[in-house]
């Protein structure tokens, strides 16, 4: 089973065990309607059958997010991918913490990041902030192994390896997950998000992902790491090219899409959270068929 391995963050070295080789990357799972906080629930669930070893709540989730999640599942990890330091103080970000690490130990990741300046106004000299998060998390008793960074650049690499207990790059293709173990060194836990998509037909599936990337072209976060990785400004105008969709992006049948999801875990990968494009039925929910063939291509 993908999760299986002792639990807990205690240190670097049970990092990969506690999670697993494969997690999923998910928004939907974080929705905060209560209409739908069964199914969520009993999703969760099944995705910890399935072998998931951990679930991501994408978007800037909190800890209150992944609060109900944890409590209707037994033992897989909830993570969020990320927290925005924007949008949460460091006292209430820890508060939160330590109550869900008193009701279920070892049962939570904290991602942390710091967004973007079209996401949030008071974005300004974003290094130092997050330092000061972190320095904030420490006062308040919030270990450092027991949460990751959102980190593109090298600085903050850095500080994922010296601040945290690793890294959860977005976006980012297994070049770039190999110069982040380079950075990272071999202990601290690299877990990059890697979207995929169960459709063989390259039209099809190269306009499922650029509709999901024309976001993040609007972002120099994201532009200015993938022309660090050698893609020039041509790859990011009408859409993105080919060569830059089909590097960001795993798309072909479940054969294919293992192979681009097990190219990061041989660039030096510990965990994948692999965020499923649904193109089908599932794509406005939660796309459990899809999950579930994903599982089975994963052998989890």
């Amino acid at each position: 089973m993908a999760g299986d391995g002792p639990m807990g963050f205690s240190g670097n070295s049970t990092q990969a065990q506690a999670i697993g080789r494969y997690g999923l990357w998910n928004t939907g799972l974080r929705d905060p309607d209560p209409s739908g906080a069964a199914e969520r629930a009993e999703t969760a669930a099944e995705l910890e059958e399935l072998g998931y070893g951990a679930l991501w709540l994408g978007g800037s989730s909190g800890v209150e997010h992944a609060a109900p999640l944890i409590a209707g599942t037994r033992s897989i990890t909830v993570a969020t991918g990320i927290l925005s330091i924007w949008q949460y103080e460091p006292q209430d970000t820890a508060e939160r913490w330590a109550a869900l690490e008193d009701a279920h130990p070892g049962r939570f990741l904290l991602g942390l990041g710091v967004s973007h300046a079209k996401l949030a106004e008071q974005y300004k000299r974003p290094y130092a902030a997050m330092t000061g998060y972190l320095d904030a998390l420490d006062a308040a008793g919030v270990p450092a192994d027991r949460r990751v960074l959102a980190a593109l650049g090298p600085r903050m690499l850095e500080l994922s390896r010296d601040r945290a207990a690793g890294a959860h790059p977005y976006l980012v293709t297994p070049e770039h997950t190999a110069q982040a173990r380079e950075t990272l060194g071999e202990g601290p836990l690299l877990a990059p998000e890697f979207t995929v998509i169960l459709e063989a037909d390259p039209d099809r599936a190269r306009a499922a992902a650029r509709e999901l990337l024309a976001f993040y072209l609007e972002l120099p976060n994201y532009t200015n790491s993938w022309l660090r990785l050698g893609f020039a400004e041509d790859d990011l105008v009408d859409g993105g090219s080919d060569r830059l969709v089909d590097a960001l992006f795993g798309w072909g049948d479940e054969q294919r899409v293992r192979e681009r999801i097990d190219a990061f875990l041989d660039a030096g990968a510990d965990h994948v959270a692999v965020q499923l494009l649904a193109t089908g039925e599932d794509r406005a929910g939660l796309p459990r068929e899809e999950w579930r063939r994903l599982a089975a291509a994963l052998d989890l």
